[in-house]
């Protein structure tokens, strides 16, 4: 997904207050509070809201603000979509035996903060696609868990062929968590494991091209 896409592949204040989704405080009659439950699990809006905020205040702060929070104009279906995909690539990792280590994770950052011209210039790619600063660790793991299992399926994701065989896998462990979404958000789609009409979130390998 670093096409988030899981990526290795800015007057401010006025722009976010106008950019910024309002997100409503319920949930589905079904759900009340949840933005969508995922294999029994809760995602709540409060908690969707604290990850939107959390990126629409890092893109505040950047001389780029205002041109970000505008690219950046449907956030809350993306974040959603971003943490919904998360579970999904959990599971389909523990079920493959695919583990991340910190080591692992601190590798394949310095390399893409190389790749791309240092770590400040990295944070301000990930920020541009709607990843804050501090969520940077948690991509880079989901990364590698997804070539962890692409390598588990033998797929080769340079090819359409690995690409398909690690989508259908990808598939088959988003049905089976039951995943419901809150209506307002959009619906899941357990064949593309993606939320509505959000931009696809599978990750580049190419650290220096990253997306969301």
């Amino acid at each position: 997904m670093f096409r988030r896409r899981t990526a290795l592949s800015v007057s401010a204040t006025a722009a976010l207050l106008a950019a910024t989704p309002l997100l409503a405080a319920c949930g589905s009659d079904a759900h009340p509070g949840a933005a969508a439950i995922v294999d029994g699990k809760r995602i709540t809006v409060s908690q969707l809201q604290a990850k939107v905020k959390d990126v629409r205040d890092a893109q505040a702060k950047s001389p780029q603000g205002g041109q970000m929070i505008m690219n950046t104009g449907r956030l809350s279906l993306a974040t959603l979509n971003g943490m919904i995909f998360d579970e999904v690539l959990a599971r389909g990792a523990k079920d493959a035996g695919v583990t991340v280590s910190r080591s692992d994770i601190q590798k394949w950052r310095a390399k893409a903060e190389q790749q791309s011209g240092g770590a400040e210039r990295l944070k301000a790619m990930w920020l541009q696609q709607g990843v804050a600063p501090d969520e940077i660790d948690a991509m880079v793991r989901n990364q590698l868990l997804l070539d962890g299992v692409a390598e588990h399926l033998r797929a080769d994701r340079r090819a359409p062929q690995g690409q398909q065989k690690l989508a259908r896998a990808l598939a088959a462990t988003s049905r089976s968590m039951g995943i419901d979404v809150n209506p307002r958000f959009g619906k899941w789609d357990d064949q593309q494991v993606i939320l509505g009409e959000t931009k696809d979130p599978w990750i580049t390998s190419e650290p220096a091209k990253q997306q969301v």
